[in-house]
């Protein structure tokens, strides 16, 4: 036989044995998966928890998340020490008496600015990432349902948003308890708690504060859904959070602040008062509960109308 009958012989199981794969892949799932049940709705959930925080991208701003209150802890534990003796603003001062208000002040730093930038990326990334792969196409050959799809992966992005919270606020509690004396709590209306009344306070807080994420994860899902470039949802994601906040700053649009995602935001401090305020914190929920059913049906919209080609 000549080489050049050989060749194409040859050449044949190279290029159909991964379509072939892929194609046993996708009719394995078909078989294993039930869409139609809770359970599989369960099964697509974990697949999606599994692969946001297997990403190295995530365990990184997880991580950076987490230095965040050992970075204010030390730098305010070293001008405690110093001449200025622990000047500074209420929440800064209420740290160097007791550790346990570091996850106040560590979340009010987080909340404006690392928080939402990390979410941000991952809501960004949640649907255009798997386009930008080539892995979104062969999702929905498997009977997973594009509706069902899209609710893990907003599922899955408040989760985050609950364990990048949490990951503040425990490196708070351990920086601050390492740092500073821990005890009784005065909180900003001048009332004492004990310390475990104050934990609860903080636990609170901390679901508050992820709550509070939940319009940004259904616009990023949103903008996700727009474009096959993971990298481009995520820039358009985070840019709009920081076009946001510079539209909050300026008195001159007080008229249309109070709608704005970022608003309510540092409400949760309400809840370090004697009793504890919830105006301001329930006109948050109801503004991102307001965002999380408009941009959500944004996204279900596009997404199931939307043609996979990648």
């Amino acid at each position: 036989m000549s080489r050049a009958e050989a060749e194409p012989a040859e050449a044949v199981p190279a290029k159909t044995e991964p379509a072939v794969a892929t194609v046993a892949a996708v009719a394995a799932a078909a078989r294993g998966r039930r869409p139609q049940t809770a359970a599989g709705f369960l099964a697509l959930f974990r697949s999606e928890l599994l692969l946001t925080f297997r990403r190295l991208r995530t365990i990184v701003l997880l991580g950076i998340l987490a230095l965040l209150p050992v970075l204010i802890g030390v730098v305010v534990r070293i001008e405690t020490d110093g001449p200025r003796g622990g000047e500074g603003p209420a929440f800064i001062a209420q740290v160097t008496q007791n550790g346990l208000f570091l996850v106040f002040t560590a979340l009010a730093v987080a909340l404006p600015v690392f928080l939402p930038m990390t979410v941000g990326v991952v809501a960004g990334d949640s649907v255009a990432g798997e386009a930008a792969t080539g892995t979104l196409r062969y999702l929905l050959v498997a009977p997973a349902g594009r509706t069902r799809l899209l609710a893990a992966k907003f599922t899955a992005g408040l989760v985050f948003c609950l364990a990048a919270t949490v990951t503040v606020a425990t490196a708070a509690v351990i920086t601050g308890a390492a740092l500073f004396p821990v005890g009784d709590v005065t909180l900003i209306s001048g009332e004492t708690i004990g310390l475990g009344s104050a934990l609860l306070r903080a636990v609170l807080v901390a679901a508050v504060v992820a709550a509070s994420l939940a319009g940004l994860v259904a616009i990023g899902l949103f903008i996700s859904t727009l474009t096959g470039s993971g990298i481009a949802a995520m820039a358009a994601t985070v840019g709009l959070v920081i076009t946001v906040q510079i539209l909050d700053s300026f008195p001159q649009l007080h008229a249309i602040q109070p709608f704005l995602f970022t608003h309510h935001w540092l409400t949760f401090g309400d809840l370090l008062r004697a009793p504890m305020e919830w105006d301001g914190v329930l006109k948050n929920l109801g503004l991102q509960a307001a965002y999380v059913a408009v941009f959500g049906s944004a996204s279900w919209s596009r997404f199931t109308a939307r043609d996979i080609t990648a």
